[in-house]
C-alpha cells in the first residue's frame, strides 16, 4: 500500500467524523475492474470499505460515469428494506466509504445440498430489493441524463449508449452493430409493460453475494458492488443472477422470491424483455474488454465464451416475438 493511499484514507476518515489515527491497515480488495477498492481496518477491528473511482480521463464506457453515485443510491435503498448490504459513511465526488460486510464471495466451495438454502435466502432478499420504487427509469448517476417517465425510453437510451461505445471502440461483436440494433429494436415494444421504477442491482453474480458460515450454516452476509444499479424492471436482475446461464433452473431461488412477493412471470412478452437486458450485459462485457485493456487470455475466454450467449439472446428476441405476433 502506497503512502498516497494511506494518507488519502486517512483524510477521508477524518473528513466523515472518524479520528484518523484509528487507522491500522489499509489494504487493497480483489475483484474491482473499474474502480480502486481497499479495506481499512481500525484500532477497534471495525472494518471499512473505500472506493475510489479512476481518473476522470481513464477509458470508460458512457454508462460508467459517476458510478458511485449509483451505489451509494443502492446501499441506502438497500437500508430501507432491510437487505444486508454496506451501509454508506461518507461519500464525495471522487470516493465512498461504506461499512464492511460479513463474509466472502459465493466462490462455488459449496455444495450443492449447501446452497439450496442461502438461494432461497437470496431470492427472498431480492424480492425485497424490487419493492423499492424510485422517482423515474434510469441510472440515478446522470451519467446518460436525468431519469426517464418511463421504461422503454430510459432503456433505449440505455441500450444506444452501448452500442456507441461498440463503435467508438471499435469492439469486437459477434454480429454487426446496426444488426444488433435493428433486432434490439424489434423488441422493444414489450419494455411498454413495465410501469413502475423498481430497484435493481444487476451484477448479482457470485461474486458479489457474501455468504457468511459463522456457525457453519451458509447464509448471505451482504449484497455488494451496487454501482450498475439503476430504476428500471425487476426482470433484468436475473440476467446476473443467473449469469451464463438461466434462472428458471434456479428453483431455490425463485422459490423464495415468490414466496417473499416477488413475481417472476415468463411469458412471451417477459421472455423479450429477458432477452434484451441478457443482450444488455453481454454487449458491455464484450465491449468493455477494450477500454479495461484486459490480456489476450481474458479477451479469448471472453469471446468464447460470452459471444455465444450474445447470439442466443439475439435470436431469443426474433423467437419470442415471432410467437407473440402470432397468438
Amino acid at each position: 500500500m502506497t503512502e498516497d493511499s494511506w494518507e488519502r484514507a486517512r483524510r477521508i476518515l477524518a473528513a466523515a467524523g472518524l479520528a484518523p489515527d484509528r487507522l491500522v491497515r489499509c489494504r487493497p480488495l480483489d475483484g474491482g475492474t473499474y474502480n480502486t477498492v481497499e479495506e481499512l481496518l481500525l484500532t477497534d477491528g471495525t472494518r471499512h470499505v473505500l472506493k475510489v473511482p479512476p481518473p476522470q480521463t481513464a477509458p470508460g464506457m458512457r454508462h460508467e460515469r459517476e458510478l458511485l453515485v449509483s451505489e451509494a443510491e443502492f446501499y441506502r435503498s438497500a437500508a430501507t428494506v432491510d437487505v444486508p448490504a454496506p451501509r454508506v459513511v461518507a461519500t464525495g465526488g471522487r470516493h465512498l466509504l461504506m461499512t464492511a460486510c460479513p463474509g466472502r464471495s459465493w466462490n462455488g466451495t459449496l455444495t450443492p445440498a449447501e446452497q439450496t438454502a442461502p438461494r432461497a435466502e437470496l431470492g427472498g432478499l431480492v424480492a425485497r430489493l424490487h419493492q423499492v420504487t424510485g422517482p423515474g427509469f434510469g441510472y440515478p448517476s446522470g451519467a446518460l441524463g436525468p431519469l426517464a417517465p418511463d421504461w422503454r425510453t430510459a432503456f433505449t437510451t440505455m441500450y444506444d449508449a452501448v452500442l456507441d461505445d461498440a463503435r467508438r471502440y471499435r469492439a469486437w461483436l459477434p454480429r454487426p452493430v446496426d444488426e444488433v440494433a435493428r433486432t434490439a429494436r424489434a423488441a422493444y415494444d414489450a419494455l411498454e409493460e413495465v410501469t413502475t421504477p423498481r430497484l435493481v442491482h444487476f451484477d448479482l453474480w457470485p461474486g458479489n453475494i457474501l455468504v457468511d458460515q459463522p456457525e457453519g450454516t451458509p447464509r448471505i452476509g451482504g449484497l455488494i458492488d451496487g454501482e450498475r444499479m439503476f430504476w428500471g424492471d425487476p426482470l433484468a436482475d436475473f440476467v446476473s443472477l443467473a449469469l451464463l446461464g438461466d434462472i428458471e433452473d434456479d428453483t431455490a431461488f425463485l422459490t423464495g422470491y415468490r414466496k417473499a412477493g416477488g413475481r417472476a412471470d415468463f411469458g412471451p412478452a417477459a421472455r423479450r424483455r429477458l432477452a434484451l437486458y441478457r443482450s444488455y450485459l453481454y454487449l458491455i462485457m464484450l465491449i468493455e474488454t477494450v477500454p479495461r485493456a484486459v490480456g489476450d487470455d481474458d479477451a479469448v475466454w471472453t469471446r468464447k465464451v460470452v459471444a455465444p450467449q450474445l447470439v442466443a439472446a439475439l435470436d431469443d428476441m426474433g423467437r419470442h416475438g415471432a410467437g407473440r405476433s402470432k397468438g
